[in-house]
């Protein structure tokens, strides 16, 4: 029981209280000064019941009954009433929210505080300019690609102009001596397809390299024209040779017949290219170690000669040979004669050459163009009297005979070549036979360290020490008999 009497006073205790927080928030919402009315009346009532008159202290508790069923009522009325406004704040809310722009009132006094459109009622229109994207036009930004595409069209440009400039200077060239080398051989510019006397020209090996090969001569297998101009189709050798003047040049390789050419060797050229091929050229690093001044010849001094007898030097220096050098020494760059031509040293890594390189009687030119980097068409013809010169030199050297005494020094410098030729073969041979030894030595003795039997093993070195003092018996007996 008394549970449950503790029970009804408690959900009377908070009915009581939510009856009253609800005529609390009622009061607050339909009067913003409720909150000062509690206070008069909370004012008001101590003197109201402390009047000895009034009989406040009997009456009191009949009061506070009727105030207690008053308020009831009046707090029923006020849910009702409070209901009904939250369904009015539902529906306000579903109204459109922008429509307090198109009430006159909210923009009230707007059109008198914008003086400049007077008394107009109109509404003010905006207008939203079409302001285009922007572009950057800064173009310091892009100074890496520009000066990239500049240069690729300056290397293509001059890429052109320069392939077509070394073109037109081979042509001009070959219109220059056609005649002249028609006249010498039964066939100029062949190229192996070509039927003979049709010509085939100028065969084009790259942007800066022709080649023309003539044949049908008697003293000489043939000839072969290299014409090498300078890199003008490249602008990183123009540059360069704007820094360091270079030169066209014409090399022409004679193939002599063997019967038709004596045997010495002999090289004129400048000092520089004198210094060049003593160092690269096999025949004249073997046959011609010294090099001599050209003055005691009558040439001038920037030339040097390295010839292998003094004999074969004052036989091809004749006198014409002697006045085109000194008429055009700035364009000779080598005169090369030589019974053991097999061009420019071979490079092997750690082997030495097993046999002689082949050797062929040739006649080796180089000559400058004029102009030094700045030939012209026109300046080709002026060089024509040295492919006369070569022609000459191929004549004479048919006449060309050394006496007794220099033949027989000529065939004593070859054969003392064949000899250290042949030693230092046969070093190379007995040194690699001697690794191959070694290796085999060394094989064996691992495989009887890896023999696990022990009596097996101790027969396999008696073995090999038998077979090694067999060895060196024989060695002995060799070196007997060599003695």
């Amino acid at each position: 029981m008394a549970d449950a009497r503790l029970k009804t006073l408690l959900v009377l205790l908070v009915l009581s209280l939510y009856v009253r927080a609800s005529k609390y928030q009622a009061e607050t919402e339909d009067n913003d000064f409720a909150d000062f009315e509690e206070f008069d009346d909370d004012f008001e009532r101590p003197y109201q019941g402390a009047s000895p008159a009034d009989g406040g202290g009997a009456a009191e508790p009949e009061r506070a009954a009727d105030a207690g069923r008053a308020a009831a009522a009046a707090a029923a009325d006020r849910e009702q009433q409070h209901d009904g406004d939250d369904d009015d704040d539902a529906l306000v809310e579903t109204e459109d929210e922008f429509e307090h722009f198109q009430d006159e009132e909210e923009f009230e006094g707007f059109e008198s505080a914008s003086p400049s459109r007077g008394s107009s009622k109109e509404q003010p229109k905006i207008t939203i300019a079409n302001v285009p994207v922007h572009r950057s036009t800064n173009w310091d930004k892009f100074y890496v690609e520009m000066l990239m595409i500049a240069g690729i069209v300056v290397y293509f440009i001059n890429f052109v102009s320069g392939k077509t400039r070394n073109q037109k200077l081979a042509n001009a060239w070959l219109s220059a001596h056609k005649n002249l080398l028609e006249s010498n051989f039964s066939m100029v510019g062949d190229d192996g397809k070509a039927e003979p006397g049709s010509g085939a020209g100028l065969l084009k090996e790259s942007e800066n390299m022709y080649t023309l090969w003539c044949s049908g001569r008697v003293c000489c297998e043939g000839m072969l024209v290299q014409l090498k101009f300078l890199k003008r189709q490249d602008l990183v050798s123009v540059i360069s040779t704007m820094m360091k003047a270079a030169s066209d040049q014409v090399e022409i390789r004679v193939t002599m017949n063997a019967e038709e050419m004596d045997t010495f060797v002999f090289c004129l050229a400048n000092k520089k290219s004198a210094a060049r091929l003593a160092k690269e050229m096999t025949d004249i690093s073997t046959y011609c170690p010294e090099r001599k001044s050209a003055e005691r010849f009558g040439l001038p001094a920037h030339f040097s000669v390295l010839s292998e007898i003094h004999e074969a030097a004052a036989a091809v220096l004749d006198a014409r040979v002697v006045a085109v050098v000194n008429k055009y020494p700035e364009l000779v760059e080598y005169i090369h004669v030589s019974d053991q031509y097999s061009g420019p040293k071979q490079q092997l890594d750690d082997q030495a050459p097993v046999e002689l390189p082949k050797v062929k009687p040739t006649l080796a030119f180089c000559f400058n163009l004029p102009g030094r980097g700045r030939l012209q068409p026109a300046d080709v013809e002026t060089v024509r009297p040295l492919m006369q010169l070569v022609l000459y030199m191929v004549d004479r050297m048919k006449r060309c005979k050394l006496g007794r005494e220099g033949r027989l020094k000529a065939e004593k410098n070859r054969l003392r070549v064949q000899e250290i030729f042949l030693k230092q073969t046969h070093q190379s041979r007995a040194e690699k036979a001697q690794a191959k030894r070694e290796e085999k030595r060394r094989l064996e003795k691992e495989r009887i360290l890896e023999e696990e039997d022990p009596e097996k093993q101790r027969r396999l070195e008696e073995k090999n020490e038998k077979r090694e003092a067999k060895r060196r018996a024989q060695m002995r007996q060799m070196k007997v008999k060599a003695l």
